[in-house]
Protein backbone atom coordinates (compact mmCIF):
# COMPACT_ATOMS: atom_id res chain seq x y z
CA UNK A 1 0.00 0.00 0.00
CA UNK A 2 1.20 3.56 -0.94
CA UNK A 3 2.47 5.19 1.72
CA UNK A 4 0.93 8.74 2.08
CA UNK A 5 2.88 11.97 2.86
CA UNK A 6 3.64 13.03 6.07
CA UNK A 7 1.62 16.45 7.08
CA UNK A 8 2.45 19.04 9.56
CA UNK A 9 -0.50 20.16 11.70
CA UNK A 10 -0.93 22.91 13.86
CA UNK A 11 -4.46 22.94 16.19
CA UNK A 12 -6.18 26.14 17.28
CA UNK A 13 -8.54 26.35 19.73
CA UNK A 14 -9.17 27.90 22.43
CA UNK A 15 -11.15 24.85 24.72
CA UNK A 16 -8.84 22.25 25.97
CA UNK A 17 -10.83 19.42 26.20
CA UNK A 18 -11.98 20.51 22.17
CA UNK A 19 -8.05 20.91 21.46
CA UNK A 20 -7.40 17.23 23.45
CA UNK A 21 -10.25 15.35 21.87
CA UNK A 22 -8.62 16.28 17.90
CA UNK A 23 -5.27 15.15 19.23
CA UNK A 24 -6.32 11.87 20.06
CA UNK A 25 -8.60 11.46 17.05
CA UNK A 26 -5.46 12.66 15.01
CA UNK A 27 -2.88 10.24 16.78
CA UNK A 28 -5.15 7.53 15.20
CA UNK A 29 -3.54 8.60 11.87
CA UNK A 30 0.19 7.86 11.23
CA UNK A 31 0.23 10.38 7.83
CA UNK A 32 -0.42 13.52 10.82
CA UNK A 33 2.32 14.95 13.03
CA UNK A 34 0.83 17.22 15.40
CA UNK A 35 3.94 20.25 15.74
CA UNK A 36 2.06 22.11 18.04
CA UNK A 37 -1.06 24.00 19.56
CA UNK A 38 -2.40 27.29 20.66
CA UNK A 39 -5.20 27.99 22.95
CA UNK A 40 -6.15 31.63 21.35
CA UNK A 41 -5.30 34.00 18.38
CA UNK A 42 -1.92 35.28 18.81
CA UNK A 43 -0.25 32.13 19.87
CA UNK A 44 -2.20 30.43 16.45
CA UNK A 45 -0.50 33.68 14.72
CA UNK A 46 3.15 32.98 16.35
CA UNK A 47 2.63 28.80 15.50
CA UNK A 48 1.95 29.61 11.71
CA UNK A 49 4.65 31.92 11.23
CA UNK A 50 7.42 29.84 13.34
CA UNK A 51 6.40 26.37 12.82
CA UNK A 52 5.00 26.65 9.52
CA UNK A 53 2.69 23.60 9.31
CA UNK A 54 1.23 22.30 6.17
CA UNK A 55 -2.67 21.72 7.78
CA UNK A 56 -4.12 24.04 10.43
CA UNK A 57 -6.91 23.06 12.66
CA UNK A 58 -8.65 26.40 12.74
CA UNK A 59 -11.50 27.13 15.68
CA UNK A 60 -13.46 30.21 14.19
CA UNK A 61 -14.13 32.15 17.81
CA UNK A 62 -11.35 32.47 20.02
CA UNK A 63 -10.55 35.51 21.77
CA UNK A 64 -7.70 37.48 20.87
CA UNK A 65 -8.40 37.09 17.39
CA UNK A 66 -11.40 35.27 15.71
CA UNK A 67 -9.72 32.64 12.56
CA UNK A 68 -10.50 34.93 10.65
CA UNK A 69 -8.69 37.40 11.73
CA UNK A 70 -5.59 34.96 11.73
CA UNK A 71 -5.08 34.08 8.22
CA UNK A 72 -5.76 38.00 7.89
CA UNK A 73 -2.85 38.44 9.80
CA UNK A 74 -0.31 35.75 8.51
CA UNK A 75 2.62 37.93 7.45
CA UNK A 76 2.83 38.50 3.49
CA UNK A 77 6.00 36.60 2.84
CA UNK A 78 4.84 33.41 5.44
CA UNK A 79 3.24 30.27 3.91
CA UNK A 80 -0.67 30.01 4.64
CA UNK A 81 -1.29 26.61 5.78
CA UNK A 82 -4.56 24.37 4.33
CA UNK A 83 -6.96 25.17 6.75
CA UNK A 84 -9.59 23.00 8.20
CA UNK A 85 -12.16 25.39 10.20
CA UNK A 86 -13.52 24.13 13.28
CA UNK A 87 -16.76 26.06 14.34
CA UNK A 88 -19.66 25.30 16.89
CA UNK A 89 -23.40 27.13 15.61
CA UNK A 90 -21.99 30.04 13.59
CA UNK A 91 -24.53 31.24 11.20
CA UNK A 92 -22.02 33.39 9.15
CA UNK A 93 -19.68 31.00 9.14
CA UNK A 94 -21.58 27.62 8.28
CA UNK A 95 -23.30 29.51 5.36
CA UNK A 96 -19.93 30.93 4.05
CA UNK A 97 -18.23 27.42 4.24
CA UNK A 98 -20.81 25.46 2.85
CA UNK A 99 -21.48 28.00 0.06
CA UNK A 100 -17.81 27.98 -1.09
CA UNK A 101 -17.59 24.43 -0.49
CA UNK A 102 -14.64 25.46 2.30
CA UNK A 103 -13.20 22.50 4.59
CA UNK A 104 -15.27 23.30 7.92
CA UNK A 105 -15.72 20.39 10.88
CA UNK A 106 -18.55 21.38 13.41
CA UNK A 107 -18.10 20.49 17.21
CA UNK A 108 -18.10 18.27 18.38
CA UNK A 109 -16.23 16.84 16.12
CA UNK A 110 -16.87 13.10 14.30
CA UNK A 111 -14.09 10.49 13.78
CA UNK A 112 -15.56 10.00 10.36
CA UNK A 113 -15.93 13.57 9.38
CA UNK A 114 -12.70 14.73 10.11
CA UNK A 115 -11.19 11.60 8.16
CA UNK A 116 -13.02 12.91 5.11
CA UNK A 117 -11.78 16.00 5.92
CA UNK A 118 -7.74 15.01 6.27
CA UNK A 119 -8.11 13.16 3.07
CA UNK A 120 -9.37 15.84 1.23
CA UNK A 121 -6.40 18.18 2.91
CA UNK A 122 -4.07 15.34 1.66
CA UNK A 123 -5.02 15.51 -2.02
CA UNK A 124 -4.93 19.06 -2.04
CA UNK A 125 -1.80 19.95 -0.48
CA UNK A 126 0.04 17.42 -2.85
CA UNK A 127 -1.71 19.40 -5.63
CA UNK A 128 -1.10 22.36 -6.91
CA UNK A 129 -3.43 23.60 -9.36
CA UNK A 130 -6.33 22.29 -6.98
CA UNK A 131 -4.55 24.10 -3.72
CA UNK A 132 -4.66 27.61 -5.33
CA UNK A 133 -8.56 26.61 -6.35
CA UNK A 134 -8.85 26.19 -2.75
CA UNK A 135 -6.71 28.88 -1.70
CA UNK A 136 -8.94 31.08 -3.73
CA UNK A 137 -12.04 30.26 -2.04
CA UNK A 138 -10.50 31.03 1.09
CA UNK A 139 -9.37 34.42 0.13
CA UNK A 140 -12.56 35.15 -1.17
CA UNK A 141 -14.22 33.97 2.68
CA UNK A 142 -11.89 36.20 4.23
CA UNK A 143 -12.52 39.22 1.97
CA UNK A 144 -16.32 38.71 3.32
CA UNK A 145 -16.20 38.23 6.51
CA UNK A 146 -17.52 40.57 9.27
CA UNK A 147 -15.24 43.42 9.34
CA UNK A 148 -14.05 43.82 12.84
CA UNK A 149 -11.17 45.66 14.34
CA UNK A 150 -11.38 45.51 17.77
CA UNK A 151 -7.60 45.21 17.84
CA UNK A 152 -4.48 45.30 15.65
CA UNK A 153 -2.55 43.20 15.21
CA UNK A 154 0.94 45.29 15.58
CA UNK A 155 4.78 43.50 15.32
CA UNK A 156 8.26 43.68 16.27
CA UNK A 157 11.24 42.22 15.53
CA UNK A 158 9.65 38.64 15.52
CA UNK A 159 7.13 39.63 18.19
CA UNK A 160 3.05 40.03 17.89
CA UNK A 161 0.96 42.14 20.16
CA UNK A 162 -2.15 42.93 20.38
CA UNK A 163 -2.92 46.86 20.56
CA UNK A 164 -5.89 48.97 21.16
CA UNK A 165 -6.78 51.31 18.22
CA UNK A 166 -6.77 53.88 20.51
CA UNK A 167 -3.29 53.73 21.33
CA UNK A 168 -2.79 54.59 17.85
CA UNK A 169 -1.46 57.51 17.55
CA UNK A 170 -1.23 57.45 13.26
CA UNK A 171 -0.47 55.25 11.06
CA UNK A 172 2.12 55.74 7.90
CA UNK A 173 3.91 54.36 5.16
CA UNK A 174 7.67 53.80 5.21
CA UNK A 175 9.77 52.30 2.56
CA UNK A 176 6.51 50.20 1.40
CA UNK A 177 5.54 48.96 5.07
CA UNK A 178 2.88 50.13 6.93
CA UNK A 179 3.68 51.16 10.57
CA UNK A 180 1.89 52.47 13.57
CA UNK A 181 3.37 54.96 15.94
CA UNK A 182 2.17 54.86 19.71
CA UNK A 183 2.92 57.09 22.38
CA UNK A 184 6.73 56.06 22.66
CA UNK A 185 7.42 53.52 19.88
CA UNK A 186 6.64 52.17 16.56
CA UNK A 187 5.67 48.91 15.47
CA UNK A 188 4.71 47.67 11.53
CA UNK A 189 1.34 46.37 10.82
CA UNK A 190 0.15 44.03 7.93
CA UNK A 191 -2.51 45.85 6.78
CA UNK A 192 -3.37 47.95 3.70
CA UNK A 193 -3.84 51.79 4.66
CA UNK A 194 -7.13 51.50 3.12
CA UNK A 195 -8.20 48.77 4.57
CA UNK A 196 -7.55 50.24 8.34
CA UNK A 197 -8.72 53.67 6.87
CA UNK A 198 -12.14 51.70 6.21
CA UNK A 199 -12.16 49.63 9.41
CA UNK A 200 -11.21 52.90 11.89
CA UNK A 201 -13.23 55.47 10.15
CA UNK A 202 -16.34 55.10 12.79
CA UNK A 203 -13.18 55.13 15.49
CA UNK A 204 -11.97 59.29 14.71
CA UNK A 205 -9.41 57.76 12.06
CA UNK A 206 -9.07 60.66 9.23
CA UNK A 207 -6.64 59.54 6.18
CA UNK A 208 -4.64 63.11 6.38
CA UNK A 209 -2.57 62.01 2.98
CA UNK A 210 -2.06 59.20 0.97
CA UNK A 211 0.33 57.67 3.00
CA UNK A 212 -1.49 58.91 6.84
CA UNK A 213 -3.92 57.90 8.66
CA UNK A 214 -4.18 59.87 11.81
CA UNK A 215 -6.12 59.42 14.97
CA UNK A 216 -8.37 62.26 15.73
CA UNK A 217 -8.23 62.45 18.68
CA UNK A 218 -4.25 62.67 19.47
CA UNK A 219 -4.11 65.62 17.55
CA UNK A 220 -2.25 68.20 19.71
CA UNK A 221 -2.46 71.30 18.13
CA UNK A 222 -3.11 72.23 14.46
CA UNK A 223 -0.90 74.56 12.35
CA UNK A 224 -2.04 76.34 9.56
CA UNK A 225 0.23 77.67 6.70
CA UNK A 226 -0.67 80.98 4.73
CA UNK A 227 -1.16 79.16 1.92
CA UNK A 228 -4.16 77.46 3.74
CA UNK A 229 -2.20 73.88 4.27
CA UNK A 230 -2.52 72.56 7.62
CA UNK A 231 -0.08 70.39 9.50
CA UNK A 232 -0.95 68.19 12.49
CA UNK A 233 1.30 67.99 15.51
CA UNK A 234 0.04 64.91 16.93
CA UNK A 235 0.72 64.22 20.60
CA UNK A 236 3.29 61.23 20.68
CA UNK A 237 6.19 61.88 22.52
CA UNK A 238 8.09 63.11 19.27
CA UNK A 239 5.29 65.85 18.39
CA UNK A 240 5.23 64.26 15.29
CA UNK A 241 4.18 66.84 12.66
CA UNK A 242 2.08 65.10 10.01
CA UNK A 243 0.97 67.32 6.47
CA UNK A 244 -2.64 67.13 5.46
CA UNK A 245 -3.01 67.00 1.81
CA UNK A 246 -5.03 69.68 -0.32
CA UNK A 247 -7.71 67.55 -0.96
CA UNK A 248 -7.94 66.18 2.50
CA UNK A 249 -7.78 69.50 4.24
CA UNK A 250 -11.53 69.88 2.71
CA UNK A 251 -12.75 67.26 4.32
CA UNK A 252 -10.62 67.39 8.08
CA UNK A 253 -12.71 70.97 7.52
CA UNK A 254 -15.88 69.05 7.05
CA UNK A 255 -14.63 67.01 10.01
CA UNK A 256 -13.86 69.73 12.45
CA UNK A 257 -16.51 72.50 11.99
CA UNK A 258 -14.83 76.22 12.56
CA UNK A 259 -11.33 75.24 11.45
Amino acid sequence: MERRMQIRALLADDEPAARARLRRLLDRDSSIHIVGEAENGVEALQGIEQLRPDLLFLDVEMPGLNGFEVLKSISADKPRPFTIFITGFHEYAMEAFRERAIAYLLKPIEEEDLREMVERAAVLIQNASSRRAEDEKVNRLLGNAPPSMQQIVARKANRIFLMNPADAVYFFMDSGILRMRVENDTYWVNYQIGELEEALEGRGFFRAHRASLVNLARIKELRLDPGSSIVLVMNDAKNSEIEVSERQARALRARIPGL
